[in-house]
């Protein structure tokens, strides 16, 4: 495994240089951490005792680095997010992640796609890929119309394929529902028999993504997702460039966690001020290592693909 991991990462350093972008490097440690009220940073401390965080991803610093001019670039780097663990999480794992000037949501979809072969030549050899919207997926493999569907119908069709939340759902809204969706009936059913794109998520899916008219009056996020044996590996936006706009997406995210009881965390005041300094148009695209290990080899868990699990870190 861990000659097939070097091996691998070599093919996918190799395929980034030929593609002509940069790679860079950006901190782990920040004093910022992430809003998302589905995420959990990890919390660091220095000898100064201020609080720092550990990153949930590269994405804030690496558009920084952007608003700066540098260009399409690339990293891949170790993450971390509290509380998620089981057979397809680890609270640490491995991300790639690159950004591309100029481009859109299907000239990313199309590089995701030559990246992943790159990636496990010799190893899969998989078919064309699919690509399905949001509400086609939800649709097709679970019945749910999202337009109009409340969280009576979705919890029926969850508890209908044996999914019952594990905690109170009193302060959840239809998102958390939607999410709990995809990430238990439907997403687990995408990408057998070839790999699979959803893309047009819902506006309120698509926090640091542009958001456009999906051509019948309803806003949906420039947002895909590549999926491959029902495993979720890549989550890709058409980047949200308006630092006003985002500021209001990040202060929506704190009253949520309000709402629920999380903790607040710091906004990334240097990644708004980039923003507002100018971020070029652009799309960006994070794609979990790991996981593309384990599809590769076909093995039964992400700690098979790791060398070490937390439980043995």
């Amino acid at each position: 495994m861990l000659r097939e991991r070097a091996a691998m990462l070599a093919r996918i350093r190799a395929w980034f240089l030929a593609a002509g972008l940069l790679e860079v490097q950006t901190p782990v440690l920040s004093r910022a951490a992430v809003s998302d009220p589905a995420l959990e940073s990890v919390r660091g401390e220095l000898g100064d005792g201020l609080p720092r965080w550990l990153h949930t991803s590269p994405e804030f610093a690496m558009k920084r680095l952007l608003a700066a001019g540098a260009g399409d670039c690339w990293q891949i780097c170790p993450v971390f997010r509290d509380g998620e663990s089981g057979r397809l999480h680890n609270p640490e794992f491995t991300l790639i992640e690159w950004y591309r000037v100029g481009a859109g949501v299907t000239a990313m979809v199309a590089e995701v796609e030559r990246l992943l072969r790159a990636a496990v030549v010799n190893r899969r050899d998989l078919p064309p890929a699919r690509c399905l919207t949001y509400r086609e997926a939800l649709q097709e493999f679970s019945g749910v119309d999202w337009r109009g569907a409340g969280t009576h119908e979705i919890a029926g069709v969850l508890a209908a394929h044996g999914v019952v939340p594990a905690a109170s759902t009193a302060a959840w809204e239809l998102d958390d529902w939607l999410d709990l969706l995809m990430g238990a009936v439907v997403g687990p059913r995408l990408g057998h028999d070839a790999p699979t794109f959803v893309r047009d998520y819902p506006a309120s899916q698509a926090a640091l993504a542009r958001l456009r008219d999906d051509g019948d009056g309803w806003p949906v996020g420039e947002r895909f997702e590549l999926y491959v044996d029902g495993i979720e590996l890549a989550n890709g936006f058409h980047e949200l460039c308006d630092a006003d706009e985002q500021r209001r997406r990040f202060e929506c995210d704190q009253q949520q966690r309000l709402r629920r009881g999380a903790p607040l965390r710091p906004l990334d005041e240097h990644l708004l001020a980039a923003l507002r300094h100018g971020l070029p148009d652009c799309a960006g695209v994070a794609l979990g290592f790991d996981r593309l290990v384990m599809v590769a080899l076909r093995l039964p868990s992400l700690a098979d693909a790791l060398p070490f699990p937390i439980d043995r870190a």
